[in-house]
């Protein structure tokens, strides 16, 4: 798989020297992309977004990434951050909510990379893949937490593997929290458990 290796003003932002020929590319597109971007450095602190990002969470530069991050979800972004900056993963592809400029969640798809200046990582670059409609609230069901993030992840069309992968739990234990999403449901499927969530609430 390719680096990515980002020249000019991006890479001034995450203290990489650069000359003036090379900050003319990738950067001034990425300015004009109606498909929210950004770079955060190695230590998280967001250094760069395009209008299109800055559309949804305001200007975050600055600011560690996890201020843009709900609560719920800030320790799994760290995560998938670290293992970016350590090299363990080349992409992580993923659901987050985020928090936007009128403080309300929205639900997106995020696609991230590590990127490199020579054999280093200097950062990560993401991009919102998607916004999602953010799944109801179910505080009528009586489920633990866990329980409401599954539920929250079958209604988003998730397999159980990819319920494990996002919520970095076992396939088996996701499908124990899923049969006690059935139990509290009274459903015998997980389609008829999502149709009775939407119903319930």
């Amino acid at each position: 798989m390719a680096r990515l290796r980002l020249s000019g003003p991006i890479l001034q932002t995450l203290g990489v020297p650069v000359s003036a020929l090379q900050s003319m590319g990738l950067e001034r597109a990425l300015e004009h992309v109606n498909v929210p971007s950004y770079v955060i450095d190695t230590s998280g602190v967001v250094r760069w977004l395009n209008p299109a990002a800055e559309r949804i969470v305001g200007d975050v530069r600055g600011r560690q990434f996890t201020s843009a991050v709900a609560p719920e979800d800030t320790r799994r972004a760290r995560e998938l951050f670290a293992r970016k900056v350590v090299g363990s993963e080349k992409v992580t592809d993923a659901s987050v909510a985020i928090i936007d400029t009128k403080g309300a969640r929205v639900a997106v798809e995020v696609s991230s990379v590590p990127v490199f200046h020579g054999e280093h990582v200097v950062g990560v670059f993401g991009q919102v893949a998607d916004l999602i409609e953010e799944p109801h609230a179910h505080p009528d069901l009586s489920l633990t937490p866990r329980q409401g993030q599954v539920l929250e992840l079958l209604e988003r069309g998730r397999s159980t593997a990819q319920i494990a992968e996002e919520l970095h739990l076992s396939t088996e234990t996701v499908r124990n929290h899923i049969r006690r999403v059935l139990r509290a449901t009274g459903a015998h499927s997980r389609l008829e458990a999502v149709a009775i969530a939407n119903g319930a609430h």
